[in-house]
C-alpha cells in the first residue's frame, strides 16, 4: 500500500517538476536576452544574425533624403512597362553553369538601346574575354526591342541578368515621358500654340528620342547601385560599358589589376578606365600607368564614389544638357572640389567602334559599323594582362574637353524631365512614390 502511494505521488509530481523546469529555462532565457546573452550563439545562428544585421545597416544607409521639399513622381505605367518591371526581378540566367562568383570579381553593366549590329559585336567580344565566366553581366535596356532581347537571351558565357528601364520614353508613345498630346515641339512658342513644355536655353522643346539618353543612364545607375538584389549590397567596383564598346580579351584581368593597384598607386583616383578619355586614342605605350580625367569607355567605380555622385542628383538633373557624360564633366565632377582622376593602363583594353550617331545603326542594312569587328585590330599584347604592379603613375593634370563653365548643348529644358530625373534618385529611398 505504501509502495502504491509513493508511486502515485511520483506520478503527480512529474508534471509539476516539468513545469518548474520549463519556467526556470524561460526565466534564464529572458535574463540572457535582457543582458545581451550569456553565451555565444551557435555559429550558423550567429552568421545568420550578422547577415540580417548587415542587411539592416545597408538598408538604413540606402535611405537618403536629398531634398525634403521635393515630392518624387513617376509616370503611370502601362501593361508593357509593368511587364518589363516584373522581368527586372527575375534571377540571373546561367547561374547553374556558373554557380559561384569568386572574391575579387567585378560586376559588369552593359547599357544598350536599339543597335543590334553593335550589340552582336560587343557580345562576341565579351565572349572572348579572359575571366568573363567569373562576372555577373547586367544588361540594361532603354526600352524594349525584340531583336535586342533575343541577342541577350543567347548569352551563355557567364551569369547574365536583363533589366529594362520601365519609364523609358520609348514605352510611352502617347504620354510623357514620350510625346503627350498638347506638347510643344521644336521651337513652338507655348503662349501662341497653347502647348505644354519649357524650351531649353536655345529655344528648342524636348525630344523624347534625345532625352532618353540621360534618363536611361541615370535610371540604370540608381537601379544598379540601390535597387537590384544582385548589386545593391555590393561594395566592390562595377564596370560600365556601352553597346558600341569593343572589349579586348585582357579587359577583365586588367580591370582587376587596376582596382587592386588604385588604393596604393593612386589613392586620389575615383575610378579605373579601360581606355583613354580621348575616344580616338589607343594609349601612349609607356611603361607606366596613367591617371587622367574619367572617360566614358569602360569605367569602373565603387559605392563610395556612387554616393558622391548620387548626392549631386539635383545638379545632374537641372543641367541643360541631354548627354549624361557631358553633364558629369561640366557640373557634377567639378562640384567635388578636387580633380576626378581615373587610373588606366598605357594601352587601351576597350575601343569605341561605332561611327553611327545618336540612336543610329538600328537597321540591319545600316553600314556605319565598318562591317563589324574588322575595324578593331588586336595585337598579341592586347590578349593578355599588360599592366605591371611596379610601374609608376603618370598624372595628366590638364586636358581639353568639357569642364566647369560649359553651359551645355541643351535638350533638357522641360521641367518634367528634370522632375522625372530627380524622382529616379529617390526611387529606392522613399516609400509610396506617387504616380502621375
Amino acid at each position: 500500500m505504501a509502495l502504491h502511494h509513493r508511486a502515485r505521488l511520483r506520478s503527480r509530481a512529474a508534471p509539476l517538476l516539468a513545469a518548474v523546469v520549463l519556467a526556470v529555462l524561460a526565466l534564464v532565457s529572458l535574463l540572457r536576452a535582457s543582458h545581451g546573452g550569456a553565451g555565444p550563439a551557435p555559429p550558423a545562428a550567429a552568421a545568420a544574425s550578422e547577415r540580417a544585421a548587415a542587411r539592416n545597416r545597408t538598408a538604413a544607409q540606402r535611405k537618403i533624403l536629398l531634398d525634403p521639399s521635393f515630392t518624387p513622381r513617376l509616370p503611370r505605367q502601362g501593361a508593357l512597362s509593368l511587364s518589363l518591371a516584373a522581368r527586372n526581378a527575375l534571377p540571373p540566367r546561367n547561374a547553374g553553369r556558373f554557380p559561384g562568383l569568386p572574391d575579387g570579381h567585378l560586376k559588369i553593366v552593359l547599357y544598350v538601346h536599339n543597335r543590334p549590329r553593335y550589340l552582336r559585336l560587343v557580345v562576341d567580344s565579351l565572349s572572348r574575354v579572359d575571366g568573363i565566366g567569373e562576372a555577373l553581366l547586367v544588361v540594361s535596356h532603354d526600352g524594349y526591342f525584340p531583336e535586342m532581347d533575343e541577342i541577350v537571351k543567347g548569352i551563355a558565357f557567364c551569369q547574365v541578368k536583363q533589366i529594362f528601364a520601365p519609364y523609358s520614353p520609348h514605352l510611352f508613345p502617347d504620354s510623357f515621358p514620350g510625346v503627350a498630346p498638347g506638347d510643344c515641339r521644336d521651337k513652338d512658342r507655348a503662349a501662341e500654340k497653347r502647348c505644354r513644355g519649357e524650351p531649353d536655353q536655345y529655344g528648342n522643346h524636348r525630344s523624347p528620342r534625345i532625352v532618353s539618353l540621360k534618363h536611361h543612364w541615370w535610371w540604370m545607375m540608381n537601379t544598379v547601385w540601390d535597387g537590384l538584389e544582385e548589386t545593391r549590397d555590393f561594395d566592390g567596383h562595377i564596370l560600365f560599358i556601352e553597346e558600341d564598346h569593343y572589349i579586348f580579351p585582357n579587359a577583365y584581368r586588367n580591370a582587376q589589376l587596376l582596382v587592386d593597384l588604385k588604393p596604393k598607386k593612386c589613392p586620389q583616383c575615383y575610378a579605373v578606365n579601360l581606355a583613354p578619355s580621348d575616344v580616338k586614342a589607343k594609349g601612349e605605350g609607356w611603361e607606366s600607368m596613367v591617371a587622367e580625367k574619367m572617360g566614358n569607355i569602360g569605367y569602373a567605380f565603387n559605392r563610395t564614389v556612387w554616393r558622391k555622385i548620387h548626392a549631386k542628383a539635383k545638379q545632374f538633373c537641372d543641367f541643360d544638357e541631354y548627354n549624361w557624360d557631358i553633364t558629369m564633366w561640366a557640373t557634377v565632377y567639378p562640384s567635388f572640389e578636387a580633380p576626378v582622376y581615373s587610373l588606366r593602363g598605357p594601352r587601351r583594353s576597350a575601343a569605341h567602334f561605332g561611327k553611327c550617331g545618336l540612336h543610329q545603326g538600328q537597321d540591319s542594312s545600316n553600314v556605319c559599323v565598318d562591317n563589324g569587328a574588322g575595324a578593331i585590330e588586336l595585337d598579341a599584347i592586347d590578349k593578355v594582362p599588360n599592366i605591371k604592379a611596379d610601374w609608376p603613375v603618370h598624372i595628366i593634370r590638364k586636358q581639353p574637353g568639357y569642364q566647369a563653365g560649359f553651359k551645355g548643348w541643351g535638350g533638357w529644358g522641360d521641367r518634367r524631365d528634370r522632375e522625372l530625373c530627380l524622382s529616379f534618385a529617390y526611387m529606392y529611398h522613399v516609400k509610396d512614390t506617387s504616380s502621375a
